[in-house]
């Protein structure tokens, strides 16, 4: 199962999510654990794994054979980047721009164009506490986030519990990494910009038809309005998190939640349990 961690923003306690469930079911379950908040990773804070090796990131980037080239400006047309410009006698390629799509070089009608890679993130691997970790972390000043996302992906094992963090909000790296979960936990607060990111990221996964619950963090603080409207829309609200000082306090000590609060060790294989509940009934509804 493919359960993917998300919010419509950042600070909601996502990753204090994600990781408490994984740590709860790793005594039971091969569980998978990807970070694909490559943009700011830092799951691994809190689970505090060795890592292993790295794996470079790199996205193909045309070059140029002007030798071959007819400047007929059939590569910058094709650019939905703008990373291309052709000029009387000059080709200028600005790789910043570029998506590593390839459509230039596929497109050439004088195959004047090759392709080189150039580093745009890195993955991370380490296994340990019956969690295999792997982290995405995007370079600095780089764009390209789905494409390292997508290459985290790649790791996916089927025959493994598979938790996904997600980086906050509903943009093309949001969509990429839970694109193909079976479930997407959906974390906020009870406030007025938790409500209305709640609103869009539930427009999104209602496009993307993947079944999805609530956790609310910080319980207690602002109003009412998120429950209404879960109630309201028939979403299941399937884990309340206080607002409490001493997870504050854990949290901003690198702990996760269910090693530094053994009491909430029941609460997340619980929370899996309605997961699948949930899913289920959702597949009926089908």
């Amino acid at each position: 199962m493919i359960i993917s961690v998300a919010s419509g923003k950042g600070g909601t306690g996502k990753t204090l999510v994600a990781t408490s469930l994984a740590l709860s079911l790793s005594s039971e379950k091969v569980v998978q654990f990807l970070d694909c908040d490559v943009e700011e990773p830092n799951a691994n804070i809190l689970l505090r794994l060795s890592l292993a090796h790295k794996q470079v990131v790199s996205i193909p980037i045309p070059k140029v054979d002007e030798d071959q080239c007819t400047y007929c400006g059939k590569c910058a047309q094709v650019c939905a980047y703008n990373a291309i410009v052709v000029m009387k006698k000059k080709v200028l390629i600005f790789p910043e721009l570029c998506h590593g799509c390839g459509a230039c070089s596929y497109l050439c009608p004088e195959d004047a164009i090759s392709e080189e890679g150039r580093e745009v993130g890195v993955l991370e691997f380490g296994q340990s506490k019956g969690i295999e970790f792997i982290e995405g972390k995007l370079a600095v000043s780089e764009i390209a986030a789905p494409r390292v996302i997508k290459e985290v992906k790649k790791h996916i094992s089927r025959e493994r519990l598979v938790i996904i963090d997600v980086s906050p909000g509903t943009s093309c790296p949001v969509v990429e990494a839970v694109k193909d979960s079976d479930f997407c936990l959906l974390v906020t607060e009870p406030t007025p910009f938790g409500l209305n990111d709640l609103v869009l990221a539930v427009d999104m996964l209602n496009r993307l038809d993947i079944p999805y619950g609530v956790v609310i963090n910080r319980d207690g603080v602002g109003d009412n309005k998120v429950e209404e409207y879960c109630r309201r829309e028939d979403i299941p609200i399937l884990l309340r998190i206080p607002l409490d000082i001493d997870i504050a306090r854990l949290y901003s000590r690198g702990i996760a939640l269910v090693e530094g609060m053994p009491q909430w060790q029941e609460a997340f294989p619980s929370l899996f349990d309605k997961i699948g509940q949930t899913a289920s009934r959702k597949r009926q509804a089908e």
